[in-house]
């Protein structure tokens, strides 16, 4: 069995127990739309394959990777404050 770090730094991901909190979002989001729809072991059934999905697909590339998607196809610009942010869709920069 693989050892759980438990996180030392400021700027690691909270933890809920032992699982980091976008690790366990699915199963949480599969638990309550389980209980609205009153299908439970099915949609936890269904978080819990997303979060093992999502686990692997992390766990291949280096932290941050996937926040790099969402901003390079443009979904982190939408939540900007400032307009300090590149457009993620230029893949060409002239200084």
């Amino acid at each position: 069995m693989k050892p759980i770090e438990i996180p030392r730094r400021v700027d690691e991901p909270p933890h809920l127990l032992l699982w980091s909190m976008d690790e366990f979002l699915p199963i949480g989001l599969g638990l309550v739309f389980g209980i609205m729809l009153a299908s439970v072991p099915i949609c936890l059934g269904i978080g819990l394959v997303i979060a093992h999905v999502y686990k692997r697909f992390r766990d291949q590339f280096p932290d941050g990777y996937l926040l790099h998607l969402l901003y390079r196809y443009g979904f982190v610009n939408l939540f900007a404050r400032s307009r300090t942010l590149m457009n993620p869709f230029a893949r060409i920069f002239y200084s």
